[in-house]
This record gives structure tokens, C-alpha cells and sequence, in this order.
């Protein structure tokens, strides 16, 4: 038992330094280099955006699948059950990834506690509320935008750990996340030392670019020297 539970640690440590790897990149060479691989549908719909211009976030996918609901649970014990338990799951690292709804899933009180357990931030596929405590907090929201109604009655949490759809992309459990102004951005496990590799190059080589650029070489002759642009 102790051999599996430091073996899982291990992988756990070796997985949040890929988040920090990961954070110091941005989502277009990102999703250059995913291109490059073959995987060309990486990028989350352009219509989940951040709440505000500075947010940034890069984490370990909790995948959360939820359901459009009309109706509340009779039961009060039932409230909000899965919503909140998600949220009281989440670990040091992780990006919780909601699949589409129509309701408004994320707030003020949630993003704290997430935050409290160590959570980068939030990419949900529907909408967000409590947004100038959000943006005050600084907590890094990504959204199809805004909705002052209460998810009580409207959404259901059908299951979490679980492969989701979020913005058109599935998103597995355990999927590294790269979110900015740009947008959002998957990286599949597997491929996550590769992606990382090429991408860290690729940023190396558009330093260069940049300054060749910048003193009035052509386009096309430095594309044609470096290979980027």
C-alpha cells in the first residue's frame, strides 16, 4: 500500500511540474504545437471567454458532467449536493471543467472555496454570477458569460472524474488546461511531454523571430530561416 500511495505522489509531484511548465506558455503556441501533432481540435469554442482581461490559468482538468434540470429536489438535503461536493473534491492543481448547461454554475462562494483547496480556476461551458466579487478576488474564470439566476432546480451534477464535452473539446480527467486572453486550450495527457518540449522551442524560436522582425527582416525570409511565425 505505501509503495502504490508513493507512486501515486510521485505522478501527482511529476504533474504539477508540467502545470508549471505549462503556465509559463500561451495558449496560441500551445495550440501551434497540438496542430503540428495532428491534434487540430484542442481549442475550446471562442465563445467561453475570461471574466476579465488579465485572467490566466493552467491546471489539471476535474471534469465535472452536469445536466439541465427544471425542477427543485424536494428533498433540501439534496441541494445543491453535487455542485458543492465537486467543489469540496478538488485538490492542489486543478482547473475545474464544467460540460455545457444553460444555467449559471459558477460564483463568489464556490471560487473561494476552490481556491482554499488549491484550484487554479474554472472553465464552464454555460455561466457565471457574483462576477465583480470574482474579478475583485482575481479568481481566473473562463465562461460563456453572465446570469444572475441560481443553479438550484436548474442544474444537476450527473458525474465528475468522467470524459465531458466542454466548448466543443472532450476534456478527460487528469487533461492539462492552458487558459488566457486568447482562449482555452486541452492538452491530452499522453502528449503532455511532447506538447511541452515543442511548445518551450517553439517560444525560443519566436524570441528570435521577434527581434529579427524588429530590425526589418522580411517576413517570409525569416520564416523561411526559422520556420515560425
Amino acid at each position: 500500500m505505501e509503495d502504490k500511495s508513493s507512486e501515486a505522489a510521485a505522478g501527482r509531484a511529476e504533474r504539477l511540474r508540467d502545470v508549471d511548465r505549462l503556465e509559463k506558455l500561451y495558449t496560441a503556441v500551445v495550440a501551434d504545437v497540438l496542430d503540428r501533432i495532428g491534434y487540430r481540435d484542442q481549442v475550446l469554442a471562442p465563445y467561453i471567454r475570461p471574466l476579465f482581461a488579465e485572467a490566466k490559468l493552467a491546471g489539471i482538468a476535474a471534469t465535472v458532467e452536469v445536466a439541465d434540470i427544471n425542477a427543485v429536489p424536494a428533498n433540501p438535503d439534496e441541494w445543491y449536493k453535487g455542485e458543492l461536493q465537486a467543489i469540496d473534491a478538488l485538490t492542489t492543481g486543478e482547473v475545474m471543467v464544467v460540460s455545457q448547461t444553460k444555467g449559471s454554475y459558477w460564483g463568489e462562494l464556490l471560487a473561494t472555496a476552490a481556491r482554499y483547496r488549491g484550484a487554479r480556476g474554472v472553465v464552464v461551458d454555460g455561466y457565471c454570477r457574483d462576477t465583480l466579487a470574482l474579478i475583485e478576488m482575481q479568481f481566473p474564470t473562463f465562461t460563456a458569460g453572465i446570469n444572475c439566476a441560481d443553479s438550484l432546480g436548474r442544474i444537476d451534477v450527473k458525474a465528475t472524474g468522467v470524459p465531458i464535452v466542454c466548448g466543443g473539446v472532450t476534456v478527460n480527467p487528469g487533461d492539462l488546461v492552458l487558459a488566457d486572453h486568447d482562449g482555452v486550450v486541452v492538452v491530452p495527457q499522453k502528449v503532455t511531454a511532447e506538447v511541452l518540449a515543442k511548445a518551450e522551442e517553439k517560444v525560443s524560436g519566436e524570441n528570435k523571430v521577434r527581434g529579427e522582425l524588429a530590425l526589418g527582416r522580411g517576413l517570409w525570409e525569416t520564416f523561411r530561416a526559422y520556420g515560425v511565425i
